[in-house]
C-alpha cells in the first residue's frame, strides 16, 4: 500500500524525524490560511498524488508571496498530473500540501529497502539529492552507496558512519546523519514497509537534517497490524481495475505491454512475464487467479485483461494441482459468452484434469482459442498473435 507524502510525514513526526512545517490544503481558501499559518516568505505547495516525478510534470510550485500560493493553489488543485509513472492518463490532484521555505546547505537522497538477493534490508544513499533516483541509477550507479544491515543486529553506528563516509558527509555532521538514519530504519521495521524514500534529504544552513520529501509503501499483507496507517489507504489514487480484482480474490496489476496473462501462480506468472520478453513481446499484466479459481473468477479475470485497450492476445498459462484444468477452461467458455473477448486466447493448460479441459476446449469450437503445447509454445504463439 502506497500513501500520500503528507501522510509519511505524519509517521515521520511519530518517531521525531525532522521535517519541514506543513499543512494540507483541499482548496485554494484553504492553501491560503496555511501559508498565513506557516508565516514567512515563501512555501513550497506540492500536488499529493501517488507517484514520483511531480516536480518535472509541474506538480511542484515555490511561491514567494501569498498571491503565488493563491495562484498556484489554483493551478494545481483539479490538474491531472502526468509523469513516467502514471502513464498518459495521469492522476487528478484532489489535495495539496503547503510547507515552509528551507535554506538547503546541501542535498542528498536516503533510502531503505529489502534486498532480496541478500535477504536483508539495504540503506541506499546519494549525494545526488533531489532528482529522480531511476534516472541517477542509470546514468551514474556508482553514485549510490548501498549498505546491507543484518536484521538480526539491527541498525548499528558503523552502518550510518559507513554510508556518511561513503556519501562525503560532513565531519561535522556525521552524528545527526547516523541519528536520522537510524530512526528511519527504526521505522522500516516497526511499520513494515516495503520500501521508504526520502529524496532529497537536505542539510540546512542552520545544522539541521530535514526529510524535505517522504515517500513510503507498506506491506499489504502486515496491515492488521497497523490500523493507523490502513485507514490511511486513498483507494483515489489506486488502479480500480486492481481493487476490483482483490474482491474476487485475483492478484491484478497493469503492465504497459499488449498480452494479457493469467496464470495460476505468482512464480509461473513471473515466469510467463520473463519469457513473452524473451519471445520479443511485453506483458499487459500480472494476473494470479490463484488455488482457488472458480469459473465466475476466471470470467471476471478475462473482463478485467480486456478493459486494457493495448491488449491483442490472451495467454493462458495454467499448470493445475490445486485448481484444476477444467475449472479453468469452463471458466474460459463462460468468459467467451458473457464477455466480449475480440482478442486471440492462448491456451496452455497442464496437470490436474487436463486431459477434461482439452475436451471442453475442442467440443466449445471456438474460433479464436489457440492450444499450444508447452510454456514455450504458448508463448510464441502469443507473442506472434500480438504483433498481427
Amino acid at each position: 500500500m502506497n500513501i500520500h507524502e503528507y501522510q509519511a510525514k505524519q509517521i515521520f513526526h511519530k518517531y521525531y524525524l525532522p521535517t519541514p512545517k506543513g499543512f494540507l490544503a483541499n482548496n485554494v481558501v484553504e492553501a491560503l490560511q496555511c501559508a498565513k499559518k506557516l508565516g514567512g516568505k515563501k512555501w513550497v505547495l506540492k500536488a499529493q498524488v501517488h507517484t514520483g516525478g511531480r516536480g518535472k510534470a509541474g506538480g511542484i510550485k515555490i511561491a514567494n508571496s501569498l498571491e503565488e500560493v493563491k495562484k498556484y493553489a489554483h493551478d494545481l488543485l483539479g490538474m491531472t498530473l502526468v509523469t513516467k509513472q502514471t502513464g498518459p492518463e495521469g492522476i487528478v490532484v484532489k489535495k495539496i500540501y503547503i510547507e515552509e521555505g528551507v535554506t538547503i546547505a546541501y542535498e542528498a537522497y536516503l533510502g531503505i529497502t529489502l534486498d532480496r538477493s541478500i535477504e536483508m534490508p539495504v540503506m541506499m544513499g546519494s549525494r545526488e539529492g533531489g532528482v529522480e533516483i531511476e534516472k541517477v541509477a542509470l546514468e551514474n550507479p556508482l553514485s549510490i552507496k548501498k549498505i546491507p544491515i543484518d536484521p538480526s543486529i539491527g541498525f548499528k553506528d558503523f552502518h550510518g558512519r559507513e554510508l556518511a563516509f561513503e556519501l562525503g558527509i560532513f565531519k561535522e555532521d556525521i552524528n545527526n546523519f547516523i541519528a536520522f538514519a537510524r530512526t528511519l530504519y527504526r521505522i522500516y521495521i516497526e511499520d513494515d514497509a516495503e520500501l521508504i524514500e526520502i529524496n532529497p534529504l537536505v542539510k540546512t544552513d542552520d545544522n539541521r537534517f530535514l526529510a524535505l520529501d517522504g515517500k513510503m509503501g507498506l506491506d499489504d499483507s502486515a496491515l492488521f497490524r497497523h490500523d493507523d496507517i490502513e485507514a490511511m489507504r486513498d483507494v483515489s489514487q489506486e488502479n480500480k481495475e486492481e481493487q476490483e480484482a482483490q474482491k474476487y480474490g485475483l492478484s491484478y496489476i497493469k503492465l504497459d505491454g499488449n498480452v494479457g496473462c493469467m496464470v495460476n501462480g505468482a512464480g509461473l506468472a513471473m515466469a510467463t512475464m520473463d519469457i513473452i520478453h524473451y519471445e520479443g513481446g511485453n506483458a499487459a499484466n500480472f494476473l494470479d487467479v490463484g488455488g482457488n479459481a472458480s469459473s465466475t473468477s476466471v470470467a471476471k479475470g478475462f473482463e478485467l485483461i480486456l478493459k486494457d485497450d493495448n491488449v491483442k492476445v490472451i495467454f493462458v498459462n495454467i499448470f493445475a494441482g490445486i485448481v484444476r484444468c477444467d475449472r479453468i477452461a469452463n471458466g474460459i467458455l463462460e468468459a467467451c459468452q458473457n464477455v466480449d473477448v475480440n482478442v486471440p486466447i492462448v491456451v496452455r493448460l497442464d496437470g490436474t484434469n487436463a486431459d477434461i479441459a482439452a475436451s471442453i476446449l475442442k467440443e466449445a469450437n471456438i474460433s479464436n482459442i489457440i492450444v499450444a503445447t508447452s510454456l514455450e509454445d504458448g508463448a510464441k504463439k502469443a507473442v506472434e498473435a500480438s504483433k498481427l
